[in-house]
């Protein structure tokens, strides 16, 4: 920390790092100290366009060992996540790690090892936490607004393909993992944060409909927590339509649909649906995403010397959930967790 200020390090710098350094630079406790990709270009074109006065790097050993860096925003590529997170972390930097933050059981293990031994503050990239319509169901359900949660889903819809700027690495299972790991662990970790519950079971189907991915791009899968919630997650990657991101909870006193509220509870005299005017996840357009939410939030857990919620710990459930999905797609049959931390998915 120089002048009361943390210094940050920004390691990747494509689309999402745009949106990220966007939100540092509205963070009156930080300062970009250094932007950093094997591209150098890109990362002198990032600081350029910003006009910021921060070092350039093409090499990320020379980021870690930087004494102005007290935070690492790793943005890259999935398959890289866990490797830098880790190194990061053992270099003694705060570290937030894009979703996914591995893409098998063995990495995910290593990277929250990593990040508690090591001691430092951590963030996994599940930006949907701070979205408006999200904080709002949160506190509705917290507030006993729907009564007790009996059921709920989560939908990520976004039909991608050849024409997406990361397609070389996106359909890919070695570099994009899987449906879920690639984009539809935003659901799986909405339908953990909402449920306030840890799955203990999962059974999942799917298919391919356009044969564009490795893996099958659209998967829908039943989850029994352990307080008795039934939940449904599903992601889409061939569909053809608008982006979507659905939630819907029921609860024994009401229900909630996206914004819309049913609940005798706090509306006596409702006819029809209340609706609540909010921020939807309904793009997918990084600029839309709540970076700003989420930047401050770990800003905040680093100044007060705390874990976020969304830490890593917290990030290994909801990506061993989506793994165990997987899991359940292989085998055909229900999945139980834990999972082991030895297997290869």
């Amino acid at each position: 920390m120089l002048n009361g200020k943390l210094g940050v390090a920004i390691h990747g710098a494509g689309w999402v790092a745009g949106a990220h350094l966007a939100a540092w630079l509205k963070n009156p406790d930080v300062r970009i100290v250094s932007i950093s990709d094997i591209n150098i270009d890109r990362a002198r074109q990032m600081a350029q366009r910003h006009d910021l006065q921060c070092a350039t790097r093409d090499n990320y050993e020379e980021v870690l060992s930087d004494g102005a860096v007290d935070i690492v925003d790793i943005t890259g590529p999935n398959y890289v996540h866990t490797q830098q997170g880790i190194a990061a972390a053992e270099a003694g930097k705060h570290v937030l790690v894009e979703k996914p933050i591995a893409l098998s059981m063995q990495e995910n293990a290593a990277l929250l090892d990593a990040v508690t031994k090591a001691g430092v503050k951590s963030l996994a990239g599940f930006c949907l936490r701070w979205n408006p319509a999200v904080i709002n169901i949160k506190s509705l359900v917290e507030s006993g607004a729907i009564g007790d949660l009996f059921y709920i889903e989560t939908d990520y819809w976004h039909g991608m393909g050849p024409s997406h700027h990361a397609w070389d690495l996106h359909g890919k299972k070695k570099t994009g993992g899987s449906a879920l790991l690639l984009a539809g662990c935003h659901a799986v970790d909405t339908l953990r944060w909402l449920a306030a519950d840890e799955a203990e079971e999962v059974s999942a189907v799917s298919n391919n409909s356009k044969g564009n991915f490795e893996y099958d791009a659209n998967v829908v899968a039943v989850v029994k927590f352990k307080g008795g919630t039934i939940g449904k997650v599903s992601a889409l990657l061939d569909c053809e339509m608008p982006y979507a991101f659905n939630m819907d909870l029921a609860g024994t006193q009401g229900s909630i649909r996206d914004n819309r509220v049913w609940s005798k509870k706090i509306f006596p005299g409702q006819t029809s649906w209340t609706r609540i005017p909010t921020i939807l996840p309904d793009s997918s357009d990084v600029n839309h995403h709540p970076f700003d939410g989420e930047i401050n939030h770990f800003v905040e857990c680093i100044i007060e010397d705390r874990q976020s919620h969304c830490n890593i710990a917290d990030a290994y459930r909801s990506h061993e959930l989506c793994m165990a999905i997987d899991r359940s797609l292989e085998e055909g049959q229900p999945v139980r967790l834990p999972l082991r931390c030895d297997t290869a998915t």
